[in-house]
């Protein structure tokens, strides 16, 4: 795969995969491996990675980690801003170009799928966001639940409630501001355009979902050994920060502000583990909509060694 893009195509690899199946250590794994011949920037695909001050919840990379191989879209805005995923697209693109010039491999890694499907895809001009309809959304929500909104977005727009969790309340929300706003349900504003090849794009994937059950618990409590409510008693003290945030929707944080909000730390672990599990569920189903993708079984024994060497494969082509 040469530095430069055919077809308009994004010239660079990614590494995609649900939470804790591996995919930073994949990643720096292939970075070590190619440092003879290429030298690799990682660019991470991770919509909470990208907020400061959030960084036992959000699994970064350590300090050593990015000293040995540079990683970008990290640590770029502050928990109370918004991140999108059209400004992902656009950073990202920015990179991968800046990276490719400099005779490096853009490698993109991550689990925020609706980031690559938008990357790959492109996005659609949709209206802007309406500060009014939010809140009079958000006030019902408050009222009524998430899954009642749910079961009415199910009614003006099938497909894109079939495809949100009951609970997933910033997509919820968007879709009914979309319709709200314009009149049109979200799916009507996803057109199919001609577009260029995606990049490779290597998925980690278990065959047995319990491993992954049990990676997801162990690093789940490795976060609260390391002091992850500290972290969200922290960002909970600034003042300026609301549960409603998207930074303080991330998983883990929203679980563990809502065990703070009520004093019941003791129901955390088991909170934070089944969010993350849907999580999973969730970034599963987006990857299995992505037929393109060459998926490598990360409860293998050898998982990483066979990423590494089918992306070298494809970086040395």
């Amino acid at each position: 795969m040469s530095g430069a893009s055919s077809g308009g195509a994004l010239a660079c690899l990614c590494i995609a995969g649900p939470t804790a199946s591996g995919k930073s250590r994949a990643a720096m794994a292939l970075a070590e491996h190619l440092a003879p011949r290429r030298r690799v920037e990682i660019v991470s695909v991770d919509s909470a990675q990208v907020y400061r001050g959030m960084d036992i919840g959000t699994a970064k990379a350590s300090a050593a980690e990015r000293a040995a191989v540079p990683h970008h879209l990290i640590d770029i805005l502050d928990p109370a801003e918004r991140y999108s995923a059209a400004r992902f697209v656009a950073d990202a693109t920015r990179l991968v170009a800046e990276i490719a010039a400099r005779g490096a491999l853009p490698l993109l890694v991550g689990g925020t799928m609706l980031y690559f499907k938008a990357l790959f895809e492109g996005l659609d001009a949709m209206p802007e966001a309406d500060a009014s309809v939010r809140a009079a959304i958000d006030a019902r929500a408050a009222n009524e639940g998430w899954p009642a909104l749910h079961a009415e977005l199910a009614t003006i727009d099938p497909a894109t409630a079939a495809r949100l969790a009951p609970t997933d309340s910033q997509r919820i929300q968007r879709a009914l501001e979309v319709h709200r706003v314009s009149g049109r349900p979200l799916s009507a504003w996803h057109t199919e355009k001609a577009r260029p090849p995606p990049p490779p794009l290597i998925s980690l994937e278990p065959n047995d979902r319990a491993w992954l059950h049990a990676r997801i618990a162990e690093r789940f409590a490795a976060m609260l050994a390391a002091g992850l409510v500290d972290e969200v008693r922290g960002l909970r003290a600034r003042g300026d920060l609301n549960p409603e945030l998207p930074a303080m929707r991330a998983v883990g944080y929203r679980q563990a502000w809502a065990a703070l909000d009520g004093g019941d730390l003791a129901s955390l672990p088991a909170a934070g583990l089944a969010a993350t599990r849907q999580l999973a569920k969730r970034q599963l189903t987006w990857l299995r909509a992505m037929p393109a993708r060459r998926v490598v079984a990360c409860d293998a024994a050898d998982a990483t060694g066979q990423v590494v060497r089918l992306a070298a494969a494809l970086a040395l082509s």
